[in-house]
């Protein structure tokens, strides 16, 4: 370990007692957070799930419960997380469900979210039959998006996600308690508003006799600039116009965003046009968004490139050529063993990793919110590596 390992006097925490790398999550910001979602249901009524496929660590789960309803899934496994880690309202949507799945999710689902009519009607009787009553839905789309990453846009011509108002003309709704429409990513309330006026245009009609309208994801409700009071007009105004229904959103990004980092340090240095630090991380295996979204993470004590003296990209530790996080600028050289610490990697992370190329996942460890000190909840090995292959 170099002399200047822990360069930067504005950590959070102590960067040296926990693993490398490690996801840290801070129990404190995670708190703050979630008090705001409190606030936001008791201002506009609604109901607020943690979507799993954003934020799954459940080691976490007794503190956000004693703030959210319940959680939501992507599928059976999800849902089972959910039920037996979290408890409240278990919520669960699919592209499709197969009959062996749908026989696990009737075992922790009590709200259920059919793709299309087709498929509620493959499973209506499977779920009468189930021995718990299962509220179930219709996932839309209204045809409308304000997203600019078409990877993320479930509206974009062509989405396998939800049914269009057209294909609903002449096929009967009964039975079916909810609709369920997802059309936001990282985006604010005005985003919202738009999309409701574009659901309640075309599905308006459908809504007579629901219980349930599930709002979806994409809500960035605790980032800085996010409207919340609009948000609460929005809802308020929509329960107005609908007194009958229960509203649901579903973020998963917004409960841990800006909650967490990730730990890493520098292993070598080399020069090829540019200084390069191979770190002991990888984009591709442990923040893939970085190269899907793509986007640039920032790193404490770090800035743009040329912006401080020494420039240097920063590159993973997989064979894959493009496994580069991306170019910083630091005020002191860096050096091997060094350690660095990205900001916002708790959701869309430790859910998305990969062993790729035989990476060990990052450790999992939690910043206590009163005694600050940092607990190491899980570290992983090669018998990960292992279990997932045959």
């Amino acid at each position: 370990m170099s002399q200047t390992a822990y360069p930067f006097d504005a950590y959070p925490f102590d960067i040296g007692a926990c693993p490398s790398p490690a996801y840290v999550v801070d129990d404190a910001l995670l708190r703050r957070n979630l008090e705001l979602l409190r606030r936001v249901q008791e201002e506009s009524g609604a109901r607020i799930l943690l979507a799993l496929k954003g934020f799954a660590m459940w080691d976490t789960f007794p503190l956000i419960r004693q703030y959210l309803v319940g959680t939501t899934a992507s599928g059976q496994d999800e849902a089972q997380l959910g039920a037996e880690t979290f408890g409240g309202e278990v919520h669960c949507y699919s592209p499709a469900f197969s009959e062996a799945e749908m026989a696990v999710v009737l075992q922790y689902a009590d709200h259920l979210s059919f793709n299309s009519p087709a498929q509620w009607q493959r499973f209506r009787d499977t779920v009468a039959a189930a021995p718990r009553r299962v509220s179930c839905g219709l996932r839309v789309n209204p045809q409308y998006s304000e997203g600019k990453v078409a990877l993320y846009d479930p509206c974009a011509p062509g989405s396998r996600l939800g049914t269009r108002a057209v294909d609903l003309e002449g096929v009967a709704l009964d039975g079916l308690e909810g609709l369920h429409f997802h059309t936001l990513c990282e985006q604010n309330s005005d985003a919202l508003e738009h999309t409701l006026a574009a659901f309640e245009e075309r599905f308006g009609r459908h809504l007579a006799g629901r219980k349930w309208v599930n709002f979806g994801g994409g809500h960035h409700i605790t980032r800085e600039d996010y409207d919340v009071e609009r948000l609460v007009r929005v809802i308020r105004d929509f329960k107005a116009r609908h007194p009958h229904l229960t509203i649901y959103l579903e973020p998963g990004e917004a409960i841990a965003l800006n909650t967490g980092y990730l730990v890493c340090s520098v292993l070598d240095i080399v020069e090829n046009d540019g200084t390069i630090a191979i770190l002991d991380t990888s984009a591709t295996a442990h923040m893939p968004d970085v190269l899907e979204m793509p986007y640039r993470p920032e790193i404490i004590g770090a800035g743009e490139p040329g912006e401080k003296a020494h420039t240097y990209r920063l590159g993973g530790l997989t064979c894959l050529a493009g496994d580069v996080v991306g170019e910083y600028s630091f005020d002191a050289p860096l050096a091997i063993g060094d350690r660095l610490m990205f900001t916002d990697m708790a959701h869309y992370t430790m859910v998305k990793t990969t062993t790729f190329n035989g990476m060990r996942l990052p450790s999992i460890c939690r910043i206590d919110e009163a005694s600050r000190e940092v607990r190491t909840v899980k570290s992983f090995g090669y018998a990960d590596y292992r279990q997932r292959l045959s």
